[in-house]
């Protein structure tokens, strides 16, 4: 899948998720629109390191500071337009031994081929649970509108995403908006370059002023040399206050199945 693998490391490059205020540096990547074939098991290994990050915790959190999160996705087809996916999140703090983080479900429906669209539509939602020392919002929701489209080697796929506080100190706080965009081109067959992009900008009724937002870029290659087979590794930073500096970030994939 040329496309989701472009998608992926483009907007990965972007933003990143737990909480509803960013992805946390556990799983950095921008979705494509199309899901896994039916009868297809997608099993990812998404791997990240802060080089530069918050270096004392807040409200019971942990520093980021040079931690390594390491998350197991999941993901299994069912038909030529549902998926579901499953993840495994852990991390190891700086000074500190290997931790569980948390779990997420996420269902996701894509707009058939036979409908003619123009660009590729589908609709995921995140569920899950992560422990207060990584996130101080336990429980979130995310809602991820995804389109894209792929015009000769370039790619390019917008996440409009609205994320949510369903148990936790935000959990009053209306949705927030938290834009993923992924530009990649098609440097061979084999290899696409993208710029992904990942934000936060705040509440939905009120956005947050520009110092307290999260706008993170990243510069990212796509390794597409087996159908079987996803490889995506970027370097990214923050462009404001907010947010981490310096992430490394690999994602190696392997289908199984038909």
């Amino acid at each position: 899948m040329p496309a989701l693998r472009s998608l992926s490391l483009a907007v990965a490059l972007i933003v990143v998720g737990i909480p509803a205020a960013a992805q946390e540096n556990y799983e950095i990547q921008v979705y494509g629109s199309e899901t896994v074939a039916p009868h297809v098991t997608m099993f990812e290994l998404h791997s990240n390191y802060t080089i530069n990050g918050s270096k004392i915790g807040e409200d019971g959190e942990l520093p980021t500071n040079h931690a390594v999160h390491e998350t197991v996705e999941i993901t299994h087809g069912f038909t030529s337009w549902a998926e579901l996916g499953f993840y495994w999140f852990t991390a190891i703090p700086a000074g500190q031994g290997w931790q569980w983080v948390g779990t997420h479900l996420r269902p996701r429906v894509r707009a058939p081929e036979s409908w003619g669209w123009p660009v590729g539509v589908s609709i995921s939602q995140e569920i899950g649970y992560a422990r207060a020392q990584f996130a101080g919002d336990t429980w979130t929701y995310e809602l991820r509108p995804i389109i894209d489209k792929q015009m000769g080697r370039w790619y390019v796929s917008l996440n409009p995403t609205l994320e949510k506080s369903l148990r936790g100190p935000t959990a009053s706080t209306p949705f927030i908006f938290s834009p993923n965009v992924d530009v990649g081109y098609d440097i061979t067959h084999e290899v696409n370059l993208a710029v992904e992009y990942y934000g936060a900008t705040g509440p939905i009724n009120e956005l947050d002023p520009i110092a307290e937002q999260e706008h993170q870029i990243f510069g990212a290659i796509n390794l597409n040399v087996s159908p079987a087979w996803e490889f995506n590794f970027g370097y990214g930073t923050a462009l404001t206050a907010a947010g981490d500096k310096k992430i490394v970030k690999m994602i190696l994939g392997r289908r199984v199945g038909k």
